[in-house]
């Protein structure tokens, strides 16, 4: 597999369950503390998936969203908003900053793999295929 997820996650402990849990199943991790950081490793090494807080000091993932999204090079990359924002209406703000999937906080680790794998690779003729 060797798929590379950029983690863009300020909090240490989610960021080092999530890259446990991702290195666990082979995928390879970087990761970014803040959303400016996040954006320049992107553009840098255009990662397969990226993983996207919300609640992020300097630039809010809404924003982050939208600023990849008009980056050519990355506008066809899955990116997942992982967040603890789960009131109605925070799903479809997520979907219209060009998330293409929404996974609430705190994360399953029994079920997390599978849910990153469903939003952001697909099975060809799936709901989810970009």
């Amino acid at each position: 597999m060797n798929r590379t997820v950029l983690l863009i996650e300020d909090n240490d402990q989610n960021r080092y369950l999530a890259t446990y849990l991702l290195e666990q199943h082979g995928y390879r991790v970087v990761a970014a503390p803040d959303g400016l950081r996040g954006i320049a490793l992107a553009q840098a090494s255009p990662p397969d998936l990226i993983l996207l807080d919300i609640q992020l000091p300097r630039m809010d993932g809404y924003a982050v969203a939208r600023a990849l999204r008009e980056i050519a090079a990355l506008d066809r990359i899955p990116i997942i908003a992982v967040t603890s924002y789960a009131m109605v209406g925070d799903r479809e703000k997520s979907l219209a900053a060009g998330c293409n999937g929404y996974i609430e906080k705190p994360i399953n680790p029994e079920t997390f793999i599978a849910e990153i794998e469903r939003i952001g690779f697909p099975s060809p003729g799936s709901p989810n295929a970009l």
